[in-house]
Parts: C-alpha cells; sequence; structure tokens
C-alpha cells in the first residue's frame, strides 16, 4: 500500500508538472529562433569553449526577467503595453511598442530566410516559394485556430529545440573540457569578445518575450475562467513558477549545446566565421556527418515555425493594447482583425525583406541594436511595476528576482556604454 502511495504520488506530481507547462515553455523555445541559432554558432565558432560560462551565467537572469513579466500579466490580468501605458506616459509607451514592431518584423524576415535556406538545402526547394510556404502556413495556423489548440502545437514544437542537444551528442565533445569551461568566466578584453557578450545577451533577453509572456499569461486566466482572487493567484504563480522554469532551463540548455557543437566542430577545424544559421549547419556536416546536420537544418525549420508566430504575435498584443483594439488568440478574426491584420502584415513585411535583397545578417545586426535599446527602459520599467503594492498589491516580486532583474538592467547600461565606446574608438 505503501509502495503504491509512492507511485501515485509520483504520477500526480508528474501530471501536475505537465499540466503547468504553458506559455513559459513556448517562450523559453522560442529564444532559440533562427537568429539566435546564427548568434551562438558564431560565438561558438569564434571563440571555442571560451563562452560557454555564458549559458550558467545567464540562466538566473533569464529565469528573473520572465518570471517578473508572467507575474505582472497574471497579477494585473493585463499584457504588458496595457500595464505600461496605464502608469507611464502614453508616447513613451508608443514609441517603445513602434521599435519593438521594426525590430520584430527584422527578425521575422531573418528567421523566414533561415526556414526557407534550410528547406533549400534538404530538400532542393526554391528559396522563394519555401519563405512563402512558411509564411502563408504560420498566418493561417494564427488566424483560424484559436489560442487552446494552436498553444498545443506550438507546444509540441518546442521539441524541435533538442535536436541541438542531440547534436552536440554526435559532435563527441571533450566534456572534461567542457565542464572545466561551463561555469568559470574566461574574459577576453577586446572589442570582439565583448561584441559576442552582448550579442549573447541581446539574443537572449528580448524584449518581444517579455510581451508574448506577459499577454500569454492573460489568456491563460481567460482560460481558466476565474476571477483574480488570493487561492486563484497563489495557483497561478505556482504553475507559471514551474512553467517559465522549464521553458528558460530548456532555451538555455539548447543555447549551450548550439555553443558546444560549433565550438567542437568548426572552431577546433578552424572554421571560425559563420554568418547565418544554414551555414552552421552546412559547415558541420564535412565535420559531424549528415545526422548532425540534418538535426540542425531541422532545428531550423522547427524553431522557425515556433518563433515567427510569436514574433508577430507579440507586436500585436502590445500595438492593440495602447490602441485599446481587441486582441487575443482565443478571439475569432471577426472580432479582432486589428489583432489578426497587424499578425499577417508583420509576417508578410518580414517576408518582402527577403524579396528586395536586404542581407539578413545586417538586418539582424541592426535589429539587435534596437532591441538593446528597447530592453533597457522595458527592464527598469518592468522591475519598478513589479515592485509597486498599489499595482501588484501582495505579489511583488521576490527578492531573488530583485536581484537578478537589476542585474541585468546593470549589464545592459554596460553593454550599451561598452558598444558606443568601442564603435567610436573602432
Amino acid at each position: 500500500m505503501r509502495v503504491r502511495g509512492i507511485f501515485k504520488d509520483r504520477r500526480r506530481k508528474i501530471k501536475y508538472f505537465f499540466r503547468a507547462l504553458g506559455p513559459g515553455v513556448i517562450t523559453g523555445a522560442s529564444d532559440d529562433d533562427p537568429g539566435g541559432i546564427a548568434t551562438y554558432s558564431s560565438v561558438g565558432a569564434a571563440f571555442g569553449y571560451t563562452i560557454l560560462w555564458t549559458a550558467a551565467w545567464l540562466l538566473p537572469v533569464m529565469l528573473a526577467v520572465q518570471e517578473a513579466c508572467a507575474r505582472i500579466g497574471i497579477v494585473t490580468n493585463r499584457g504588458l503595453a496595457g500595464v505600461l501605458q496605464k502608469h507611464y506616459r502614453k508616447k513613451i509607451v508608443a514609441g517603445i511598442v513602434l521599435l519593438l514592431i521594426i525590430a520584430n518584423v527584422v527578425n521575422i524576415g531573418a528567421d523566414l530566410g533561415a526556414m526557407a535556406a534550410s528547406l533549400q538545402m534538404l530538400a532542393g526547394v526554391n528559396f522563394y516559394l519555401a519563405a512563402f510556404f512558411f509564411a502563408l502556413v504560420i498566418i493561417f495556423m494564427e488566424i483560424f485556430f484559436q489560442y487552446h489548440f494552436y498553444a498545443r502545437i506550438l507546444k509540441w514544437l518546442t521539441i524541435s529545440v533538442l535536436a541541438y542537444v542531440f547534436a552536440g551528442f554526435m559532435a563527441h565533445p571533450d566534456w572534461r573540457e567542457v565542464f572545466r569551461n561551463a561555469f568559470i568566466p574566461s574574459i577576453e578584453l577586446n572589442k570582439n569578445y565583448i561584441f559576442a557578450l552582448i550579442a549573447i545577451f541581446g539574443t537572449t533577453i528580448t524584449p518581444y518575450l517579455f510581451f508574448w509572456q506577459a499577454s500569454e499569461e492573460v489568456e491563460e486566466n481567460k482560460l481558466m475562467k476565474s476571477k483574480p482572487g488570493k487561492y486563484f493567484l497563489h495557483h497561478r504563480i505556482g504553475h507559471m513558477r514551474t512553467d517559465v522554469g522549464t521553458g528558460m532551463i530548456l532555451a538555455n540548455v539548447v543555447f549551450f549545446f548550439i555553443i558546444l557543437t560549433t565550438a567542437q566542430v568548426l572552431f577546433k577545424n578552424g572554421i571560425t566565421d559563420i554568418g547565418s544559421a544554414e551555414q552552421a549547419a552546412l559547415a558541420l556536416r564535412p565535420f559531424a556527418g549528415g545526422a548532425a546536420y540534418l538535426l540542425f537544418a531541422l532545428g531550423i525549420i522547427g524553431t522557425g515555425l515556433l518563433a515567427v508566430p510569436i514574433l508577430a504575435g507579440s507586436g500585436a498584443y502590445a500595438l492593440c493594447e495602447i490602441m485599446k483594439w481587441r486582441e487575443g488568440l482565443e478571439l475569432r478574426f471577426s472580432r479582432a482583425r486589428g489583432f489578426y491584420l497587424i499578425i499577417a502584415f508583420s509576417i508578410l513585411v518580414g517576408l518582402g525583406l527577403n524579396f528586395i535583397g536586404v542581407n539578413p545578417i545586417k538586418a539582424l545586426y541592426y535589429s539587435a541594436y534596437l532591441n538593446g535599446i528597447i530592453a533597457l527602459p522595458l527592464l527598469v520599467a518592468i522591475m519598478v511595476v513589479g515592485n509597486d503594492k498599489r499595482i501588484m498589491g501582495a505579489e511583488t516580486h521576490p527578492a531573488w528576482v530583485k536581484i537578478f532583474g537589476w542585474a541585468s538592467v546593470v549589464f545592459m547600461i554596460f553593454a550599451l556604454l561598452a558598444t558606443i565606446f568601442l564603435q567610436f574608438r573602432s
């Protein structure tokens, strides 16, 4: 009886864990989009194992920032843009949202391009046809599938990021060297290394994830059909912690393994200049074999299918909140036309960048700067709002979120100052 009780309790815990998974896991997996894969591949090829430590050191910051955003969404029952507009100057919030949408559109363009290039490599499909196909499929799914069904599709797509973990093991790394570099920082005081650190931080802590996380927690509140009360909030925050923690750990593990794979296979074979995710996949083939190459290329398509809707959706949520339009993936097109048209427009403009000869890697470089400019005031606002008892009641940020949240603000200030200094110096 006792043994049966232990197994029953364990089954209940496993069931609770999988039920709790939702927006946080989807957000975490989408953090490793094709643009992120390109960044991690590039720094792994350029610096080898010496940059692996960034994964472990960034994990508490990732957890703190996404929990802060999720908590605001759960407690206020509003998206991030709606909360900020209520408590800060509308013109400033509108400016941030506009920059967010521009940066998201550029990222969408780069992600669609990387997905199309990967399909072209694998199946010989025309690049432009592939990009057009992916754009149409994503628009169709976001407009015609309701949130509860669409979220299930996105949740299954998160499995695609595990391709990079398998690719890492197939690369046969020197595990002693890996563990030696995984936790102890090895900082080089030169321009390229500082830029690499800034690129990693900017790719990992991105504004579109802040908006998406808060908005999806509001969607989850609606699905539960409960009015926020003490018990409801306590229950939701417990679920959210499991969800966000799992999502951020997943994102971090994948980020670690992408750097590990490219460090082992490319850096050690003298290939130190990688400009895109699909280029990294091609470069892996001669050294790590067809299976690692296939996993890397399929991973780009899977993560793109996950990230593009989130990039488009986060901008749509933010703009609709400040315009006071109806928004939400649970609503039909006829009830939220503006919301769905913004999603379609963002994806089609991103697609168009691939047809007019815009270099997606250069565009990503500038969008990373844009994200950095947006992220700093947003992080400050998230930390201030989340600690305001008039807004959050008894559910203000816990101490660890404050410590690592403000640490991210300090690092972002340092990153922006370092970027300006290094640009002028060069």
